[in-house]
């Protein structure tokens, strides 16, 4: 009878921890499927206007491509990162029902960017300059200049949207970040076409329609907010003495964002510079910097799913209920294997004449042929790291996150990138081969950190984290 009894017991927490993950599942891809075309839109905005720049000719798009490449590097890589310190502070703040919060955190964050901004413009003053000595082509390096110099004015709204777009989706409200992009994209179009060819503005009308689109952006997010219900709760006023000590806060978690992401961005960046190196530098960085383009696209997928991983796990940990945080990691990883299996199948069919999409070139079209195997493999990778990347940022983790992107890609990924491909000559298979192996050894790491997380014992901490703040700032007013 006590068998019985035993047996039926276990069946029934069984049953239960096996509703609890489908419940999950449901949450995650609720909150996944419309972030990707939310990230997708905004990304395309600056594709849209490289798009255009690339009908003014070879100089004009040349500047353009390199524009982009480094001021996403020192810049939108920076702001990005540190945003995603409000995937911990509002999620968990949202989680243990410390609304107030969420608002006190996002104007922290937003003034925070803001005050980063300004380096940065200073430094995208003297791109040219930077790129002259790194020994460009002037003519290509004052094209590029002048174009990061125009897109100076859009670092200030990116900063603020992308503030805003976490405030959002640590409350799982999606749909509004969804139906703002895609808007600004539609808008976008239009008027990107009419300043660079009707007005013939050139490559200025291509920044200014990305400051126009941003600005609009921002400006339908701040309306929703303000006058939206689903908000009304977590708006804070604006006060000085209760913000100040949140922007040390926030500080605390956005500097180990913003390295964990950077490490990474810039990691493949310096691997298309060292294919210039090569013997063959034009096929060698055309191929390799169309399979980062593919690479960089996929990635959007699991990234929204980590961004889903993300707000379960921080809103979870914060409400206490540890099971849920645990079982949101395991629907978010079986949701990103799933997608990278359909997605690397696909790939692989279409290898043998997915070069055609980006050049007439048979060279480039076989080469990418034979390197879009080793292609698949990032892919994989990326499906578990993007969403382990998510959980580390859902957990307050961030620290840990970024000892292991260094340690992945600047201790083992780079070097063997430079022994394979200069050294045993196997020139871009080589390098991207390297690129792969930091690419499993931050998804092991990561896999191991996650997989010896005592998450009962992250659910307390957090939850002592959030109410000795919320006690601290009580005493002091």
């Amino acid at each position: 009878m006590d068998e019985a009894l035993l047996h039926g017991g276990g069946e029934r927490v069984a049953a239960s921890r096996w509703e609890l993950f489908v419940e999950e599942l449901k949450k995650v891809s609720y909150i996944a499927a419309p972030m990707v075309v939310a990230t997708v839109s905004q990304i395309l905005l600056r594709i849209v206007s490289m798009m255009m720049v690339g009908h003014l000719g070879e100089l004009a798009l040349s500047g353009a491509s390199i524009a982009t490449s480094l001021t996403n590097v020192t810049g939108l890589s920076l702001l990005f990162g540190m945003a995603s310190a409000l995937e911990t502070l509002c999620g968990q703040a949202y989680g243990a029902e410390q609304y107030q919060k969420l608002g006190t955190y996002t104007y922290a964050a937003i003034i925070s960017l803001l005050i980063v901004c300004i380096p940065i413009s200073i430094l995208w003053i003297f791109i040219d300059k930077l790129l002259i000595l790194m020994g460009q082509d002037i003519s290509i390096s004052v094209e590029a200049g002048r174009y990061a110099t125009w897109l100076i004015p859009s670092l200030f709204p990116y900063a603020i949207l992308q503030a805003l777009n976490r405030y959002l989706q640590t409350q799982s409200l999606i749909l509004p970040m969804v139906f703002t992009s895609v808007t600004a994209l539609l808008v976008h179009v239009p008027i990107c076409w009419a300043l660079v060819f009707n007005m013939e503005i050139g490559i200025a009308g291509a920044a200014l329609s990305i400051i126009l689109s941003n600005w609009f952006n921002v400006i339908f997010l701040v309306l929703y907010i303000k006058y939206s219900t689903a908000c009304k709760k977590t708006l804070a006023p604006f006060s000085c003495k209760d913000i100040l000590p949140s922007m040390r806060e926030f500080f605390s978690f956005a500097v180990p964002s913003a390295v964990m992401v950077c490490l990474e961005w810039w990691s493949c960046e310096i691997v298309i510079l060292l294919s210039g190196l090569l013997p063959n530098p034009q096929l060698e960085t055309s191929v390799l910097s169309i399979c980062l383009l593919i690479a960089s696209l996929h990635y959007f997928l699991p990234y929204s799913i980590g961004a889903a991983a993300s707000t379960r796990v921080s809103n979870e940990l914060g409400a206490g209920r540890s099971d849920r945080a645990r079982a949101s990691v395991w629907a978010a990883n079986v949701l990103s294997i799933a997608e990278g299996t359909i997605s690397c199948t696909i790939l692989l069919c279409c290898r043998r004449f997915l070069g055609y999409a980006f050049s007439k070139e048979k060279e480039v079209v076989d080469y990418l042929a034979e390197i879009t195997t080793f292609v698949c493999l990032l892919l994989a990778m990326d499906c578990i790291q993007a969403v382990l990347g998510g959980v580390a940022r859902g957990s307050g983790w961030q620290h840990l996150g970024a000892y292991v992107n260094l340690g992945a890609y600047y201790l083992v990924g780079l070097p063997i990138a430079i022994v394979l491909g200069f050294v045993l000559c196997l020139n871009g298979k080589g390098l991207w081969l390297g690129l792969n192996m930091g690419a499993i050894v931050q998804a092991t790491l990561l896999s191991l950190v996650t997989c010896s997380t005592n998450w009962r014992k992250q659910a307390s901490l957090t939850r002592q984290r959030i109410f000795d703040e919320t006690i601290a700032a009580d005493g002091k007013s």
